[in-house]
């Protein structure tokens, strides 16, 4: 079974809980000539980085793709106590501005609410919670990647649809140049022959032999019929890599210099503006290939 074609832009997002903790996992690429990952991991958590980089690597191929990871653990494993310190400074205030000031009598609530006075203690998780809830990023990692690479072949079935477009357009205008009569040997020895002429009002002879022999020289640098046939060679194996799919980016780079290479020269090649205009249109058709051929895995 032929592997799906995928594009290098996507966003995924997936969460979990475990160990009295909530966690999510946000993971983002776009277009890049290599795997280039970057991590933003909640502190405490750069234990993961190896085995992130990991798994991510074994998911995608190319890309620029940027992992985050939040983990909210507010109430887990803490508990509050007074600090008895804060307390008596506070009480002590309130007993000698008694003598001073008429108030009424502070309440507690209003005391415990001031800074300080209460205090959150954290206590550090048990190895086993913690490794708990490691394996449940991980696993919650594996399910955004697994969405993310949903995102992304769905994307590249999209842009193999206008791959295959800009394909159609090149094979076109390739068969347009074939067909055209300003290729033939005809064609040429008839132009020639116009020049010639022109020529020859100022005075002086051309023989017909000559005449042969030149049109031959002529038609031999005009001759396309290589280029041609890499051009439809390069659609046939174009066409190919995007129906069999997978990683195929770079090769379609590759590819499409190819394309652009066979135009180029068909172009130097041209004895006919009309022929040329084919030339320059098949430039066009296939830089407008490349420029999706970058989008691609």
């Amino acid at each position: 079974m032929s592997a799906s074609l995928a594009s290098m832009t996507g966003y995924a997002r997936a969460s979990g809980s475990a160990s009295s903790a909530t966690f999510n996992c946000e993971v983002k690429s776009v277009n890049s000539r290599g795997l280039d990952i970057r991590l933003r991991l909640a502190p405490g958590f750069d234990a993961l980085e190896g085995e992130l980089r990991r798994r991510i690597g074994a998911a995608l191929t190319r890309g620029s793709v940027t992992f985050t990871l939040d983990v909210d653990r507010s109430g887990a494993g803490t508990e509050i106590v007074i600090n008895e310190q804060a307390l008596a400074t506070v009480v002590g205030a309130l007993e000698a501005l008694a003598h001073k000031v008429e108030a009424a009598p502070a309440r507690l609530d209003g005391i415990l609410a001031l800074k300080g006075v209460l205090v959150e203690h954290a206590h550090p998780p048990a190895a086993e919670e913690e490794d708990e809830l490691h394996a449940a990023i991980l696993a919650c990692a594996d399910r955004c990647l697994a969405e993310l690479g949903s995102v992304r072949r769905a994307e590249g079935a999209h842009l193999a649809t206008i791959l295959n477009g800009h394909l159609d357009t090149i094979e076109a205008l390739t068969s347009a140049a074939e067909a055209h009569p300003a290729r033939s040997r005809s064609a040429l020895l008839e132009r020639l022959r116009s020049q010639i002429a022109d020529l020859m009002e100022a005075g002086g002879t051309f023989s017909e032999d000559r005449l042969a022999q030149e049109a031959l020289l002529l038609a031999t640098k005009a001759d396309i019929r290589e280029e041609l046939d890499r051009l439809r060679a390069h659609i046939a194996a174009a066409r190919k890599l995007v129906a069999d799919g997978g990683p195929i980016g770079r090769k379609l780079d590759f590819l499409s210099r190819e394309f652009n290479r066979e135009a180029n020269t068909l172009c130097s090649k041209s004895a006919a503006v009309e022929l040329t205009a084919i030339g320059l249109d098949l430039k066009a058709a296939i830089d407008q290939l490349r420029e999706q051929v970058q989008n691609i895995e």
